[in-house]
């Protein structure tokens, strides 16, 4: 079968609950929560959102804003239903029930749902649109150029923005939330990576993903600053109007974007999918293995993974794989989810293994051919470990010539860490070989002979002698014929 490496797009996405996640796939949808007494509840119901079959929901830059209300209602739906679960069994019906009861009868729920999503966006457009207006007018008196004013409001919404993510974080409640969120990020991340769905598998993929909602809210700001720059009017009054009303705009477009991302992979793409994905690392926390267990019992509720797998990958999944391996919570790739990001650190820790503290009564030397030797073995220990366990978990994407090609790789590292170590032992060699050669040694005393010693005495009372015969001013006339 042929595979797509191309096209790793799920289709599915979702949202963190309370104690629990919520998965959507096309109109299918799943509430998994994690009740008080530890069982996992899986609700699974249909939504076919606002203008269902309109040719409006298939047009660039409008289907956006549909999208995005729709988002918002089942937002909120799955979280009632997750709020359900831990809400006072006591606890009275009010007054606004009763009237809401009345007026409405078995609608009143879905009423009040209505009410709040308009509430929130009610609220979200007045603290992050309107708000910034008003706080970079009272610089009006000191700015006098308009592209500094509105470049002065788009710097205090993403300062608003961000502000208000962090100061939500410091809340217990919402950590959980952020860390049911990381476990939502991973099960996609797990699936479009081609990996089967295990606890296992899940831990070990990235918490951030390209097509979450943060990264859309980042696009909303970002979007809004440039139109903000370039559509322009006088009047205060008209000004707070047009941010209003240009607000579909602006989520057209950033939901055009954001599609964009979650199917391209291009440098383009992961350059203006940066700002958001730096933001998920407060949106997103590191799940514990029985929230990644909620998580992909929501997947599996709406989503046939194996058949995605064998589709976009080319292999079926066999049920040993779905075999847990006991691993330590956390995740061990990097931003964009590549994998494999603690291999260096692994290699790092594999350096030490073996390595005991020095002991009395045992020469320097011997302790440091010891302590390479133990080095060179935990080394290489650690390393064949590492690609068993990866073999193990990672069979599946060549499930033909992986075996052969990481058993060749790993003893080309073998190898090469050899070659590396001899060549530093030939280096140290080599410096010994040559300081022992270039060091000046003592010449031994010479030894010289009686008969010698006499012949350089008679020498030298000789020479005495002429010089005594020899004239003070020296041979004057020697020259003459």
């Amino acid at each position: 079968m042929k595979k797509n490496k191309g096209n790793r797009y799920s289709g599915i996405g979702g949202q963190a609950v309370l104690e629990g996640v919520m998965m959507k796939n096309k109109d299918k949808y799943a509430v998994a929560v994690r009740k008080p007494d530890g069982v996992i509840d899986v609700e699974v119901d249909v939504y076919q959102g606002i203008m269902e079959g309109s040719v409006l929901k298939k047009v660039p830059f409008v289907r956006g804003i549909f999208n995005f209300l729709d988002s918002m209602v089942l937002g909120m739906r799955s979280l009632n239903h997750s709020v359900s679960f831990y809400e006072d069994g006591e606890a009275q019906e009010t007054a606004a029930d009763k009237v809401m009861g009345k007026l409405f009868r078995e609608k009143a729920e879905n009423v009040m749902l209505g009410m709040v999503t308009v509430f929130s966006i009610v609220l979200a457009v007045a603290i992050f649109m309107v708000l910034p207006y008003f706080i970079s007018s009272l610089f009006e008196e000191y700015i006098r150029n308009t592209s500094v004013m509105a470049i002065l409001e788009g710097v205090i919404r993403i300062l608003i923005f961000v502000g208000y993510i962090v100061a939500i974080t410091m809340m217990k409640d919402i950590r959980r939330l952020y860390q049911y969120h990381g476990a939502e990020h991973k099960c996609i991340n797990c699936i479009e990576k081609g990996r089967p769905l295990t606890v296992h598998n899940v831990m070990r993929s990235s918490r951030l993903h390209k097509r979450c909602g943060t990264s859309f809210l980042f696009f909303v700001v970002f979007v809004s600053i440039i139109v903000f720059f370039f559509i322009r009017v006088e009047q205060p009054v008209l000004r707070v109007l047009l941010r209003i009303a240009l607000i579909p705009v602006i989520a057209g477009i950033s939901y055009e974007i954001i599609r964009l991302a979650g199917r391209s992979n291009n440098i383009f793409v992961r350059i203006l999918s940066a700002p958001g994905m730096w933001l998920q690392k407060l949106t997103t926390k590191e799940p514990d293995r029985e929230m990644a267990e909620v998580a992909i019992a929501s997947v599996e509720a709406v989503f046939d993974w194996k058949a995605y797998l064998k589709e976009t990958f080319g292999y079926e999944v066999d049920d040993s794989w779905l075999v847990d391996e006991p691993s330590e919570d956390g995740e061990d790739e990097d931003a964009n989810g590549d994998g494999y990001a603690q291999m260096e650190e692994t290699e790092a820790a594999g350096e030490t293994v073996g390595r005991e503290p020095e002991r009395k009564g045992v020469s320097g030397k011997e302790e440091k051919a010891k302590k390479e030797t133990l080095r060179k073995e935990g080394k290489k220990e650690v390393r064949i470990k590492e690609r068993v366990e990866l073999e193990e978990t990672e069979k599946h994407e060549k499930p033909e010539k992986l075996e052969l090609e990481w058993e060749t790789e790993l003893e080309t590292e073998l190898e090469i860490e050899e070659i590396g170590d001899e060549t530093e032992e030939a280096v140290i060699r080599t410096e010994t070989e040559w300081k022992a050669a270039t060091e000046i040694k003592p010449q031994p005393e010479r030894n010289i002979k009686p008969e010698t010693a006499a012949t350089e005495a008679a020498m030298k009372v000789w020479q005495e002698e002429n010089a005594a015969e020899e004239p003070e001013g020296g041979r004057e006339g020697g020259n003459e014929i």
